[in-house]
């Protein structure tokens, strides 16, 4: 059987590092073979993008808890992530962990059971699960609901590493609310582990950092600040322990000046956007049911009948933009930050992340407006 050969042609291509102009990227059988000045005449079928059109890898996003209409607390099922995935792939995400907010131990088997059956049955997209607490502190529980808050026990360990090599596996806890040793325990096992929802002090992220945290969730939010004496979590990140954290660009989680000082302090490298998209990405309603609580959508923010923030109202396309325009990033360096920086932290990058002959031709495409 002849191999299928297709083309994109774009007026700007990221390949991960570096944007070039006028380029075609030939693929056979889903696999990059060529890339080409755009003159290049190939015979195979090829896609014009948009003037506006950057190419890129694609997009990653290690915070989705729904989308579709679909919350993941709500919808434990392979369907379910298949609706959420499919609704943040029309916003340039190909590929993200579906994000389980504090729940019991019984819905925590059964999110990622409907994990594992949405990679055996290829659903685009899914590389894993993201479990969000339940060992997080309730001074900084945000949207979590404080009955699901949980303290961690011996078989827990086994419970959040079940997925095993079958996919990728991020565990969000506050380090001052698990035993010494439990960090380390799930990084052998493979388990990425950030802090959120945390007070933790910066002597407890030091002592979680020597045991394998490598990461922080939605950075500045839902966890202690920069202080001059104390640096907190925040501080921690922003120092040289070499942590990866998550931000939400939606301007309404972190001040764009604050965004920006995070930025110049770590770095493309380390700082990768994330969503923390609830069920209104994609869905045609502005409102969802969260814990028997009504969050609806007000200003372009996701807020409770108090006000309070519960998740974001943010596709990645959106997220990159703001970064670009708002946060202090080169186009460049917010592509990488949804792209090569979350396949890096991942594990991913040999597979993630990158346009170049021999990788998988799984792109997006930013329109810039201009």
């Amino acid at each position: 059987m002849a191999a299928r050969r297709q083309g994109w042609r774009a007026r700007r291509l990221f390949d991960g590092e570096r944007i070039w102009p006028d380029r075609l990227v030939i693929a056979e059988d889903g696999i990059v073979t060529e890339m080409l000045p755009s003159s290049a005449q190939p015979h195979c079928v090829i896609e014009e993008l948009p003037d506006d059109g950057v190419l890129a890898p694609g997009f990653i996003d290690v915070q989705v808890n729904g989308g579709g209409g679909v919350m993941l607390n709500d919808t434990l099922s392979c369907d379910g992530i298949a609706a959420i995935s499919a609704a943040h792939a029309r916003f340039g995400t190909r590929f993200l962990l579906p994000t389980l907010i504090s729940a019991s131990r019984a819905d925590i088997a059964k999110a990622i059971a409907a994990a594992r059956e949405a990679i055996a049955r290829a659903v685009p997209g899914v590389l894993g699960i993201h479990i969000e607490g339940p060992f997080i502190n309730p001074e900084r529980r945000g949207a979590h609901l404080v009955a699901n808050l949980l303290r961690p026990e011996p078989e827990d360990v086994d419970l959040l590493t079940s997925l095993g090599a079958a996919g990728v596996t991020l565990v969000t806890l506050a380090p001052e609310c698990v035993p010494s040793g439990f960090i380390r325990a799930l990084v052998a096992r493979g388990v990425k582990v950030c802090a959120g929802h945390s007070n933790a002090s910066a002597a407890e992220m030091a002592a979680a950092h020597a045991e394998g945290l490598s990461g922080a969730t939605h950075l500045f939010n839902a966890m202690s600040q920069l202080g001059s004496r104390e640096p907190g979590v925040v501080g921690s990140v922003m120092s040289g322990m070499g942590l990866t954290a998550g931000i939400i660009a939606d301007g309404h989680h972190v001040a764009w000046p604050s965004f920006q000082a995070a930025f110049r302090a770590i770095g493309p490298d380390r700082m990768m956007l994330v969503t923390d998209a609830m069920a209104t990405i994609g869905a045609d309603g502005d409102a969802f049911e969260l814990f028997g609580e009504t969050i609806h959508v007000s200003g372009g923010r996701l807020v409770n009948a108090e006000g309070r923030l519960a998740g974001a109202h943010l596709d990645m396309n959106a997220a990159i933009l703001n970064a670009y325009r708002h946060g202090g990033a080169t186009l460049e360096q917010a592509l990488a930050m949804a792209s090569a920086t979350p396949a890096a932290y991942l594990g991913l990058s040999t597979s993630h992340g990158r346009i170049a002959p021999g990788r998988r031709a799984e792109f997006s495409v930013l329109r810039t407006g201009g």
